[in-house]
């Protein structure tokens, strides 16, 4: 009997690399065994140097010989209900972005069609390098989900991003991947995501460097609670999340436009997208040439969908971002007062490490009575924390 949002009857396919952190991997067996799931454990050729066998069977995984020949690579990927790598090496993550069948563990990550689970564990330089960000950006495109990874002390004796999330976190994280049921169960909930693009001809038009990756991982929490989540989205190159509706459009006209085809029912309004603020005035049919020194454009103000959002009768519990250069709270605090909302989370765009594009984010939160810093984490984790804080503040009747 499998329990709605427990391990309970669960099947995990554990992938275990060859990363110092694979000396948890007992312990998150242990884990997942005591709460009721079945562990088949697959060790790349490396992990035996960090992990022994015996000591996974010693808890309770029934390990799978990676020489196995014939057709135990389909088996496992059926029998799984999710594949499950801790720890996932930079190298692994390579290899799964570049779709690589090389031994048992890659194989069946392709012929699975349960839900693939990682927990990266790496140095800090090497979870920041740009080939390993590419490789994170490419497979949350493809629906893969991430575990982490944490910051704090590591083996190497260096402190930042790239510890391996710890067991507790990991169990966590499944139940409410396989939750049915969450705290806002079947709550409507909408998330405005990524740019706008405004167009000046056909070939350009004005636009901004956000990335969508804060308001897909919003989304992505949301559904985890068992919302009703619509993401409309700009344009990105991140693939929707599970559970989630999405609504793709251009311009902030367009975004406006699906907002409000989404009105009614609505409980909750996360506006995480940077709308442009004005759009020239005219679009022209066909491409400008290049002619005089200097061009000048006339702009018009785009809606604002935010403020007018906030001021629906019924109204959503409704919160907003504040990209911000400089004076990061007394900016957002206006912002909440000015458009009415319930809750602000502020982020400096301008700083390196967080922000437009960045895996990372530094956020402040700001609602009429107090105002809370973070320090940076993964986008993923801020997500979380902020439904969390949203879950706190939302009205008792809003909830499920």
């Amino acid at each position: 009997m499998r329990d709605r949002g427990s391990p309970q009857g669960r099947r995990v396919v554990l992938g275990i690399t060859g990363g110092i952190a694979a000396y948890k991997a007992p312990e998150l067996v242990r884990q997942l065994r005591a709460a009721g799931a079945e562990v088949r454990a697959v060790l790349s050729r490396s992990a035996t140097r960090f992990v022994a066998p015996g000591a996974l069977a010693a808890v309770g995984a029934e390990l799978i010989d990676d020489e196995d020949t014939g057709m135990l690579h389909i088996d496992l990927a059926r029998w799984a209900d999710v594949v499950l790598i801790a720890p996932a090496t930079a190298h692994l993550l390579a290899r799964l972005a570049i779709g690589a069948a090389d031994d048992l563990l890659t194989t069946l990550c392709l012929a699975t069609e349960a839900p693939l689970c990682v927990a990266p564990a790496m140095n800090r330089v090497m979870w920041e390098h740009p080939a390993t960000r590419a490789n994170h950006a490419q497979l949350l495109g493809r629906g893969v989900l991430f575990v982490g990874p944490g910051q704090g002390p590591q083996a190497c004796g260096e402190n930042g991003p790239g510890r391996m999330s710890e067991p507790a976190e990991i169990v966590a994280f499944l139940e409410r991947l396989w939750s049915e049921t969450g705290v806002l169960r079947n709550i409507p909930a909408l998330v405005t995501a990524g740019p706008t693009y405004e167009a000046l001809d056909p070939a350009r038009g004005f636009t901004n460097r956000s990335s969508g990756k804060m308001g897909y991982a919003i989304a992505a929490a949301l559904a985890e609670q068992g919302a009703q989540v619509v993401l409309v989205s700009g344009p990105t190159a991140l693939a929707a999340p599970p559970r989630v509706h999405r609504v793709l459009v251009t311009s902030a006209v367009e975004m406006r436009e699906a907002v409000l085809a989404h009105r009614d029912g609505l409980r909750l309004f996360v506006g995480a997208a940077a709308v442009a603020d004005y759009r020239p005035e005219t679009i022209s049919p066909q491409k400008l040439k290049k002619q005089a020194d200097s061009l000048t454009i006339t702009f018009v103000r785009n809606p604002d969908i935010l403020a007018e959002v906030a001021q629906w009768q019924p109204r959503p519990f409704t919160v907003g971002f504040a990209a911000e250069t400089e004076e990061l709270e007394s900016h957002a605090r206006t912002k909440l007062e000015k458009k009415g909302l319930d809750l602000v989370i502020a982020n400096p765009v301008g700083e390196p490490g967080a922000g437009f594009g960045e895996d990372q984010n530094r956020v402040t939160l700001i609602d009429r009575d107090r105002t809370v810093a973070w320090t940076a984490a993964p986008k993923t984790e801020i997500a979380r924390r902020i439904v969390t804080e949203i879950i706190k503040r939302l009205p008792r009747n809003t909830h499920a």
